[in-house]
């Protein structure tokens, strides 16, 4: 389908899922004057989360949408939320829309620590502003964040496109596509789940283990047959361009 829609979670409504850096980065701005202490060493975080995701800018040099800069605007808009300063003033990056999901990570094994975003597409600046804090506070798998996680967090920006959805359930490439399936649970509700491209590979799943890992996800319960599984909406997704990657162990 080539339409852009829009890393990844549990229940989930229609718009929400419950589910770092190349460029020159972004100086942690205008929280408080007070706290510049507490800024420069999230500005210095921002340099980690830089070399643990091994993104090192563009092939060509051609200009990215994706780049270190969204990362530390994520990690400001939370430090100044759990301080209780003003939010961040606009970033410089591109303000267009996207389908977008923010990841955050804590922790020597980047144990997943939140994530949910959003397949709509939404404008860069207030999306990366919502979902920071949607993702940091109110994943209902994990408890809210707090100040004292700050230093040891890891973020992840995604921008995905190519929603294409597909009439056979194994209809993806693992490593390669992200999915997104929708199914009627045992009560008759509608639920949908979602896995960002890498998932799969770095869970080392294959195709029918990764679909009954969402299903679980999705709150799904009874034994999982074959019959259950061709009953699954199933829409496969892809990154819009190579994104800030954790490249250590899975997302979701």
């Amino acid at each position: 389908m080539g339409r852009k829609r829009g890393f990844a979670e549990a229940p989930v409504d229609s718009k929400m899922a419950a589910g770092c850096c190349g460029v020159k980065k972004q100086k942690l701005s205008s929280c408080s004057s007070s706290s510049t202490s507490s800024n420069n060493s999230n500005e210095n975080h921002c340099k980690d989360v830089t070399r643990a995701n091994g993104f090192s800018g563009c092939p060509g040099g051609r200009n990215m949408v994706v780049n270190s800069e969204m990362c530390c605007f994520c990690f400001d808009v939370l430090y100044c939320h759990l301080y209780g300063y003003q939010p961040p003033r606009s970033p410089r990056f591109t303000n267009d829309p996207y389908p977008l999901f923010v990841t955050w990570k804590i922790g020597r094994d980047k144990r997943l620590r939140g994530c949910i975003g959003t397949f709509s597409a939404m404008n860069l600046h207030s999306g990366l502003r919502e979902y920071t804090l949607t993702s940091a506070l109110k994943d209902s798998r994990f408890p809210p964040m707090t100040r004292e996680e700050l230093p040891r967090l890891f973020c992840s920006v995604s921008l995905l496109t190519n929603f294409e959805d597909v009439g056979d359930y194994l209809d993806w490439e693992v490593g390669v596509h992200g999915i997104r399936i929708e199914f009627i649970n045992e009560k008759g509700s509608k639920r949908t789940a979602t896995y960002l491209p890498e998932v799969a590979k770095e869970q080392g799943w294959d195709h029918i283990q990764t679909i009954d890992s969402l299903l679980r996800k999705g709150g799904y319960k009874p034994p999982i047959t074959n019959d259950f599984r061709k009953t699954i909406k199933l829409t496969r997704l892809a990154y819009l361009e190579p994104h800030l990657n954790n490249s250590n162990t899975g997302n979701i």
